[in-house]
């Protein structure tokens, strides 16, 4: 995730800020990540998580254009994490990546996911992050509104790659929103600047991030 620094743009987070959580770093304004922080030093933000490490991944095109469609600040979590092991947790503890995570989705006010489908499934980097957050203090994820959506190669658009996913947020108790975005055939559905070139997904997609803001103004 791109952040900003009073020198300019770097391409990810220090180790350092990482170990330290991201709230911490806001607090003393090392970082400025396209967040807006209310007048009582909230932060007010859409944070996205794609299932999909690649770059070019069209799940993380996906929740770009959610974002684009939410409006306002827009944050991407990062799930390269190390795979979850009891052992090293009781060793080392929570590791910095993991920490941070958890402290985007607790200061973000909404959440939007998309994962492909792998195997009629999550993908693994997807739950592995999903494990390690469930080990992390506090509970980040309840009351968090939440949108599911998904974009995959085949005809059912990652259907039951979503359903798994929303089966593995229900012991979370985060507002996992009813309507979800399922786009098939995913590849062909994005043109070379990223945005979607069908205005029915896209329709969806807008209508998906509407009743998530309507979900947050709910309290």
């Amino acid at each position: 995730m791109s952040c900003a620094t009073e020198g300019g743009y770097i391409g990810s987070y220090p180790q350092d800020v990482a170990n330290i959580g991201w709230r911490l770093a806001l607090c003393f304004g090392r970082i400025r990540c396209g967040v807006t922080v209310g007048p009582k030093g909230s932060v007010s933000v859409l944070l996205g998580i794609s299932g999909s490490l690649r770059a070019d991944a069209t799940n993380r095109k996906l929740i770009r254009e959610a974002a684009r469609h939410y409006g306002g600040s827009f944050v991407e979590g990062d799930i390269r994490l190390p795979l979850y092991d009891g052992d090293d947790e009781k060793a080392q503890g929570v590791p910095g990546g993991v920490a941070l995570l958890a402290a985007q989705i607790a200061s973000a006010e909404a959440i939007v996911i998309s994962t492909p489908e792998y195997n009629q499934s999550l993908s693994g980097s997807l739950k592995n992050a999903l494990d390690w957050i469930s080990r992390v203090e506090g509970s980040p994820w309840r009351g968090k509104p939440v949108a599911l959506m998904s974009a995959a190669a085949g005809r059912s658009g990652g259907a039951r790659a979503n359903y798994a996913l929303r089966l593995a947020m229900t012991p979370f108790r985060a507002r996992l929103l009813s309507m979800e975005v399922l786009v098939a055939g995913a590849r062909k559905e994005f043109g070379e600047d990223g945005r979607l070139l069908s205005e029915r997904i896209d329709g969806q997609v807008g209508e998906l991030m509407a009743a998530l803001r309507a979900e947050v103004s709910r309290g």
